[in-house]
């Protein structure tokens, strides 16, 4: 994704331009030179653009710290009107935008990079921030996509089990858990969402997906992986749901797939987990949007057994680094 510059105003006391003849075509004007990076100081050698380039760290440092102080003002307003200081779709909305307006050689891929660090320091300014990790046996990377996201110096627990994950976070241990992605095939204990169906206080959500610059390097960890905290999910521009029900043993795939588009939650995903009692299915569907618990589109679902329950929502990662 790249912003496209604006075309440059006409100052207010430039005459306009001639028409063209009648019957031609007026000719099309040159292109534009491309923009030339301005000098920050007189002195081209090495040692002059070494200065120049101090002085720009100076600058960056003093928007730093000033940011600091303006976080630590938000703090003590408690504007957030949350339990943690934890806001994964507000810092998506950052990023997409600062990616949006970036220009010049400086990679894009740099800057989550940056800004995730930055994240993490702001947010552990607030209040404890923990985070709480299941990495199976064996291991697949999701240590690795944790410190990606939540920043190299914040306190990390890896666990083997999602349960063990989750509990730090219902107790207020951690801020929040990564949690292996959901997959079809995963055994009944690896299957975490559907403990989530149950809506035991403190409430757990799923609050975002990683990676969230989804674009791997070599080396980079290729885990998918699910965040999940003890606090509603805030919306970004771009979301997607993730909503869990409970069915009737014989449920097929295509059926519920028809009851949800009906119903205008055309589902991306639908994993089927059948009870083998053969009492109960239960069904984790992604679906376009940001999903509240008072939908009335959840109410038109008569094909499950009780309500839906919206498990939470994601910020859409950033696909490509263009």
């Amino acid at each position: 994704m790249s912003s496209t510059a604006p075309a440059s105003p006409t100052p207010p006391d430039a005459a306009p331009p001639d028409p063209a003849p009648e019957g031609k075509a007026q000719a099309a004007p040159p292109p534009s030179p491309p923009p030339v990076p301005p000098q920050v100081g007189p002195d081209p050698s090495l040692a002059g653009l070494r200065a120049d380039i101090d002085r720009l760290d100076d600058s960056v440092h003093d928007l730093l710290m000033q940011r600091a102080s303006l976080i630590t003002q938000v703090a003590a307003l408690g504007v957030q009107g949350k339990k943690i200081p934890f806001r994964p779709g507000r810092e998506a909305e950052i990023i997409r935008r600062l990616l949006a307006r970036h220009g010049g050689p400086l990679p894009r891929r740099v800057l989550p990079r940056l800004w995730r660090e930055l994240f993490a320091a702001t947010t552990a300014m607030q209040g404890n921030f923990v985070i709480t990790v299941c990495e199976p046996d064996p291991p697949g990377g999701f240590a690795t996509l944790a410190r990606e996201h939540f920043g190299v110096m914040t306190p990390l627990r890896v666990h083997r089990s999602p349960a063990q994950a989750i509990a730090e976070v219902s107790s207020g241990a951690a801020t929040a858990a990564v949690l292996p992605l959901p997959a079809e095939e995963e055994p009944a204990r690896a299957a975490w969402w559907t403990a989530l169906l149950h809506r035991d206080e403190p409430r757990i959500h799923v609050v975002a997906r990683l990676p969230f610059w989804a674009p791997r390097t070599e080396g980079a960890s290729q885990a998918q992986a699910m965040v999940v905290a003890a606090a509603a999910p805030d919306r970004s521009s771009a979301d997607r749901s993730l909503l869990g029900f409970e069915l009737p043993p014989e449920m097929s795939r295509a059926r519920l797939a028809g009851a949800l588009t009906a119903a205008g939650l055309a589902p991306a995903s639908i994993i089927l987990r059948r009870d083998p009692a053969g009492h109960i299915a239960h069904g984790l569907i992604d679906v376009d949007g940001y999903v509240t618990d008072d939908d009335p589109r959840l109410a038109s679902l008569g094909e499950a057994m009780r309500r839906p329950v919206v498990l939470g929502a994601y910020a859409v990662p950033v696909e490509g680094d263009q």
